[in-house]
């Protein structure tokens, strides 16, 4: 039975439908990404899998339990690293630690060997005292990082989890949620804008416009984009496009100030392309297939910086709903 289940779920807001007949299902102990532009559904799905949002129709289950039914139990089997902070920051980073291990009622031994070992992968131990205020953006998600992961959740769903981490950081905090997934049995759901780190996915679903356009492993999803991909810069792009589509019966389209096209063994294609333009060629590169690529073909959109935020409120609703719980 998949960890996750779900079935034909959709979300409507008003006029607006955000999700739309979305079905899926993800196994224990896997590494699942979800990829989307902005607007595409994906945080409203996720929102629907934690419990903080009821959906309109369909339905979702955490670890057998239904999300709307039992809400409760869903809570207590997930860990949330959101893009925005939920820190409090007048607390220190062990307090704050200390009141999630709370929230989750673990044992006083086990929560104090999990607050340290939590802070010494992310490197913050020496700074187990001191106030939240007084850390910086890295510092603060590295400690979100480490909350997330304290009670050992099933399932932990991944907002941009290394979103302005440095290179060497990100590792660290990945060798030790793969290493924690394979010990634990913990399934992992992410979102990343980042494509080396969707790399880490054994399995990603692509949703645009409210529903799930291609789904599969990362290998698989570049099987999507035909051959190598050639960018390419001209005196004339336009004239370039025409000129393109008339001798090699291939699509050129523009993307970032230059062509973007694909062909099977660019390698031998780019000197007769070079050869056959009537215009000055200003640049040319190749490149093998990436998951940006897959994601620019089926969405005809770029990986954006400018990534979903998830609304605080609704976060801190969640927070207080499972304290409510645990009275």
């Amino acid at each position: 039975m998949p960890i996750i289940a779900v079935n034909n779920l959709t979300r409507t807001f008003k006029s607006l439908t955000a999700v739309d007949n979305v079905s899926f299902s993800v196994e224990e102990g896997e590494v699942f990404g979800f990829l989307g532009p902005n607007g595409a559904g994906k945080t409203t799905t996720i929102n629907v899998l934690c419990t903080l949002l009821a959906p309109t129709s369909g339905n979702a289950s955490i670890a057998g339990f239904d999300c709307l039914a039992n809400p409760d139990q869903v809570r207590s089997s997930i860990g949330l690293i959101f893009q925005d902070t939920t820190l409090d920051t007048g607390l220190t980073a062990y307090e704050n630690l200390k009141f999630h291990a709370y929230l989750y009622n673990l044992d006083r031994k086990l929560a104090e060997k999990r607050i340290d070992e939590m802070l010494e992968v992310v490197e913050l131990t020496a700074r187990k005292r001191d106030l939240i205020k007084n850390f910086s953006g890295g510092m603060k998600r590295r400690l979100e990082i480490a909350r997330g992961l304290l009670h050992y959740p099933r399932v932990l769903f991944l907002d941009e989890p290394t979103l302005g981490l440095d290179p060497q950081t990100r590792n660290t905090i990945w060798e030790f949620i793969n290493t924690l997934r394979q010990r634990e049995r913990i399934t992992v759901f992410m979102t990343t804008h980042y494509m080396e780190e969707a790399e880490n996915c054994g399995r990603i679903a692509i949703i645009d416009q409210g529903g799930i356009i291609a789904e599969g492993t990362p290998a698989k999803l570049k099987e999507l984009v035909r051959g190598d991909i050639v960018r390419i810069s001209t005196d004339d792009d336009p004239k370039a496009i025409a000129e393109i589509k008339s001798m090699f019966a291939i699509n050129a389209r523009n993307e970032n100030g230059g062509l973007f096209l694909e062909t099977e063994r660019g390698e031998e294609f780019i000197p007769k392309l070079i050869h056959s333009l009537s215009m000055r060629t200003r640049s040319v590169s190749l490149e093998k297939p990436t998951l940006n690529d897959v994601f620019l073909k089926l969405t005809g959109r770029t990986i954006r910086d400018d990534v979903l935020r998830n609304d605080k409120e609704v976060t801190r609703e969640f927070v207080r709903s499972h304290r409510r719980a645990q009275r």
